[in-house]
Formats: structure tokens, C-alpha cells, sequence
């Protein structure tokens, strides 16, 4: 996204706002981009004392976030939900900021609803959101991709990756901290899974340890095509350009990364939070992009779930033919458009109100 604001703005000023305690200072600083944290925390499904110190966390952020408007004057914020939102949220609309969100999953999360009100304008990644937002501020741009993804094709991802270039090639992964129904139903069945495909297991942090000590058991040849991973960042777009079928999570990402590879999907939504990942899985699969695996049922149905549909290429062909009809290559450059709009139009009202006294 940064890459695309600075293709339609060169000249444009960039900062990120999140809270002081996420992973997401360390991953904003290899794109060279300024950050601010600022205290945040939910206050919503948690403990009460919990509850009672995330609100004071969220007061102390929005003086915070008043602060830096005042000092910095951004002409628009985008937001994507998520704690440090209300603040930032609060604080542009008393001083008069346009706020752009931009809502990822098809289902908007209660936050990002509730704070509709106060948005300028509604980015969404597909049509469907429409119905669960002010309409007439919803705009569908699609799910931006950045460089690292979008740099990759199917043969510089195997050759990055060490893969053989004929061989079909099966990705699973559950995200940086991993899904560990995913991982063990992987590693109750790596043999068999590698009689069918080169196996490609990003296993996330905190099944690693898992990971490599069965991966020290294996033999040669089923460890010649076995590629595990803790996480990969640079890398990931190189994972999936190779891949010919994965097996994940049903995050939000699976509507703009899947679509742009055309890479069919067997999709196991997390059964343990409210249902945005269902809706996502769902909607790829009525279009025929996806199949959907029921968490419990994934370490029985994995194994023939993938020599089902590695063995079917005219099957898989359709499958990524509707995966791709649903691509939205250009959707990182006009959220950008949209955003920089705003913020001319802001400029531009605020330098006429300053001309005129």
C-alpha cells in the first residue's frame, strides 16, 4: 500500500499509527516509513479489570493521537479496524480530518461498523460488503497486494524456493504465529502427502520447534520433498506464485493473494471467533475458487482432499480460471486514488478557509 501511495503521490508524507505494544513497528520499518504508537486495547470480550485497563489505554491514546493531528495536520487517515482505530478515528473527526476505512474480510468486524459514522469514505474489497454499510459512502476497490506479492510468477517461486519446475506443489500455512490444526494434520501425513506433490509448510512460531523435531525424523526421500518453513515474508509471494493448490485459514488476505494467482484453495476457517473467516471461505467457494474443510475434519480429509484434487488438473484448471475472474490486480493503486482524493479535497478546503481570513 505504501508503494502505491507513493506511485500516486510522490511528494506525499507517510506515517503509520499503531499501538506501541503490536508486531507492526518491526514489519513498518523494512518499508523505511515513519511510526507512531500509540496506547490501545479491546475492551470487548475480555475480562472486566482487563477491560477497565484497555480503556484507560484507549484515553491515553486518543490524547495521543489529538497531539500528533495537531502537530502533524494530515490531510486524510487510512485505517483498516483494529484497537488504535477509535482514537485515531475520534480525533480526525473533531478536527475535521477525512478518514478513509478501508474493510478487508467481506463481513465488516462491529468496530469498524460502529465507527462508519464518523468515515468519509468505505473502501471494500468485494460487492458484498455494500449491504453491511452506508452505501452511499462504500466504494469497491479490492484487496490491495503489495510488491512483495505481486513481483512474483510461478517460475521465479520455484526456482527461489528450491522446487522441481514439472512437479505439482502444495502449500499450507495458517499465518506468522501459525494454526496448529493445520500444522499437525501436515505432520500426521507428510509421507503420503509427498507422494503426491512437493509439500511447501509454513508452520508459523509457535508450532516450530513441532516442525523441525518431526522433520529431523524423516527419511531422505520424503525429506527431499518437504520444505518447511517458520514464516516466510519476502518469500511468501514466491510460495504461493509455486504453489498449484493450498491449504489454509480463511483470512482476509485469501480474497486478493488467491484470486491473483489463480490458486485454488482448500479453505479451513477458524472455528474460534466471530464468523468473518466463514463468510470469506464461503464466498470463494460459491464462486468455485475454494473448498471448505471443517477444522475438525481436516486431519481425516487432507490427505484425499489433495490427491483428489492434485490429481485433477482440468478440475484445478477451473478452479483457478474462478479464482482469477475474481482478481482485482489494480485494487493497491485505487484505494491510493481514493485516499489521495481525499486528502486534495482537504488541502484544498482548508487552504481556502486559511486564504479567506
Amino acid at each position: 500500500m505504501t508503494q502505491a501511495l507513493q506511485s500516486v503521490a510522490p511528494d506525499a508524507w507517510i506515517t503509520w499509527v499503531g499501538t506501541v505494544d503490536g508486531m507492526e513497528a518491526r514489519l513498518v520499518a523494512r518499508a523505511n516509513v515513519p511510526f507512531l504508537g500509540i496506547p490501545a486495547g479491546g475492551v470487548h470480550g475480555v475480562a472486566l479489570h482487563i477491560a477497565i485497563l484497555n480503556g484507560c489505554k484507549l484515553a491515553r491514546g486518543l490524547v495521543a493521537a489529538w497531539r500528533h493531528m495537531r502537530r502533524e495536520r494530515p490531510d486524510a487517515i487510512l485505517t483498516t479496524g483494529g484497537y488504535v482505530s477509535g482514537p485515531v478515528m475520534v480525533a480526525a473527526s473533531r478536527q475535521g480530518v477525512p478518514v478513509l476505512i478501508y474493510v478487508p474480510d467481506i463481513e465488516p468486524a462491529q468496530s469498524i461498523q460502529s465507527m462508519a459514522r464518523m468515515a468519509t469514505r468505505i473502501a471494500v474489497t468485494v460487492e458484498d460488503s455494500r449491504q453491511y454499510l452506508p452505501a452511499d459512502k462504500v466504494v469497491v476497490t479490492g484487496y490491495p497486494l503489495g510488491e512483495r506479492i505481486t513481483r512474483w510468477d510461478r517460475a521465479g517461486g520455484r526456482e527461489r524456493l528450491g522446487l522441481d519446475p514439472e512437479q505439482p506443489v502444495l502449500l499450507v500455512f495458517g499465518g506468522s504465529r501459525g494454526a496448529r490444526s493445520i500444522n499437525r494434520a501436515v505432520l500426521a501425513h507428510i509421507p503420503a502427502l509427498v507422494e503426491h506433490a512437493e509439500v511447501i509448510h509454513i508452520s508459523g512460531t509457535l508450532d516450530w520447534p513441532e516442525v523441525e523435531a518431526t522433520r529431523a525424523a524423516l527419511p531422505a526421500e520424503v525429506l527431499a520433498r518437504y520444505h518447511a518453513f517458520d514464516y516466510l515474508h519476502a518469500e511468501m509471494g514466491a510460495a504461493m506464485a509455486a504453489a498449484d493448490l493450498v491449504v489454509c485459514r480463511a483470512g482476509a488476505s485469501t480474497l486478493g493473494e488467491f484470486p491473483y494467482f489463480g490458486l485454488p484453495a482448500v479453505l479451513v476457517p477458524y472455528p474460534y471467533a466471530w464468523r468473518y473467516q466463514r463468510v470469506n471461505a464461503d464466498w470463494l467457494a460459491e464462486r468455485g475458487a475454494a473448498e471448505v474443510v471443517e477444522d475438525a475434519e481436516l486431519a481425516e480429509r487432507i490427505v484425499p482432499l489433495a490427491r483428489e484434487l492434485l490429481g485433477d488438473k482440468a478440475r484445478r484448471a477451473e478452479m483457478a480460471a474462478s479464482a482469477r475472474a475474481l482478481s482485482r490486480p489494480d485494487a493497491a493503486r485505487h484505494l491510493a486514488e481514493v485516499l489521495c482524493s481525499l486528502g486534495r479535497q482537504h488541502a484544498a478546503s482548508v487552504g481556502g478557509a486559511h486564504d479567506s481570513n
